[in-house]
């Protein structure tokens, strides 16, 4: 089966600053993955160049196993490709409805079936982005994103700041949406939650891929783990 999405030997930065190199990934149809590692590792850059807001330095973008390198990112969007940013990047000056029908496209994930997932977000409906709590912020970049009817959903930092309840609810919606069949690439500190979720993880050491493989095989070696990650279990 021809991934999703692919890199090929890419390196991306910023100006002179070469922050990833040599990344080679598969993101097949239905997966899960883990992308982890510690702060400042590429992280974030890979997400964005992989999505287009980045533009590659050297190397291969696939869509589909076709060349996406010259896509723009709202090009991507239309492939099947989601992202929920740092940062969430909702419309602050839009009601929370607003926000959802910009992003809507035909398909399974319809309005009425995101405010089934986040009801939180049907009893805030009026109100504007810059009105909602930080959780519903979240909650809203979340649907707004599978209002595209992506095939892949990819989440950075998909808990962060957030009260714990709130980031049981959106780990919860997580799997749900990785449950009905969507690809989801997964960025978050909260390592259990992450493993528990993934099909398979890749940790980010100074821009290249240093380890790859199943979450039961990263829990097995605790030594990796607290290296690269920080913890011990």
């Amino acid at each position: 089966m021809t991934p999703i999405l692919s890199a090929r030997a890419l390196a991306a930065g910023y100006g002179d600053s070469r922050v990833l190199r040599g990344i080679d990934l598969d993101i097949k149809s239905g997966e899960t993955i883990g992308l982890m590692g510690r702060n400042g590792m590429g992280k974030t850059t890979l997400i964005r160049a992989l999505i287009g807001l980045l533009p590659a330095l050297e190397g291969q973008i696939l869509i589909d196993g076709t060349d996406a390198a010259r896509l723009p990112a709202f090009a991507r969007v239309r492939r099947g490709i989601a992202v929920v940013p740092e940062g969430r990047g909702i419309f602050a000056s839009l009601t929370v409805m607003e926000n959802l029908r910009l992003a809507a496209t035909k398909g399974d994930w319809t309005e009425a079936r995101v405010l089934d997932l986040f009801p939180r977000l049907g009893q805030r409906a009026s109100n504007r982005g810059n009105q909602l709590s930080g959780g519903e912020q979240q909650m809203l970049a979340i649907g707004r994103a599978l209002m595209t009817n992506p095939r892949l959903l990819i989440l950075d930092e998909a808990t962060e700041g957030l009260a714990p309840l709130i980031r049981d609810e959106i780990w919860r919606v997580i799997g749900l949406v990785r449950q009905a069949g969507v690809a989801v690439v997964v960025v978050d500190k909260t390592v259990s939650a992450v493993l528990s979720l993934a099909d398979r993880v890749i940790i980010l050491v100074k821009g290249q891929i240093a380890w790859t493989g199943t979450p039961e095989l990263l829990r097995a070696d605790t030594g990796l783990m607290h290296r690269h990650l920080g913890v011990d279990a």
